[in-house]
């Protein structure tokens, strides 16, 4: 059985419950969570805030669509750079 996904805001909210002064433990069983997954987040996501967080999404996405535009251009060009040969 899978359990629930967290969105990153989700995870830094839940980050902050625990840097407020409850235990780990209680934080944990209030949201269903192994403290190992409380860690791991906390490794990844420490000292960031949310609204960060949102900022890093939105550059994953843009760096997600550079990578895909530049592979196509790069795809054309070798086309391109094929066919030129071909008529030579």
């Amino acid at each position: 059985m899978k359990g629930k996904r967290y969105t990153t805001e989700d995870k830094i909210r839940i980050l902050r419950e625990a840097d407020s002064g409850k235990a780990i433990k209680e934080v944990c069983r209030e949201h269903n969570l192994s403290e190992v997954s409380f860690h791991r987040w906390k490794r990844q996501f420490g000292q960031m805030e949310v609204n960060e967080a949102r900022r890093l999404k939105e550059l994953e996405r843009e760096n997600t669509e550079l990578k895909k535009m530049l592979a196509e251009s790069l795809l054309k060009n070798r086309v391109l750079e094929f066919a030129c040969e071909k008529k030579l």
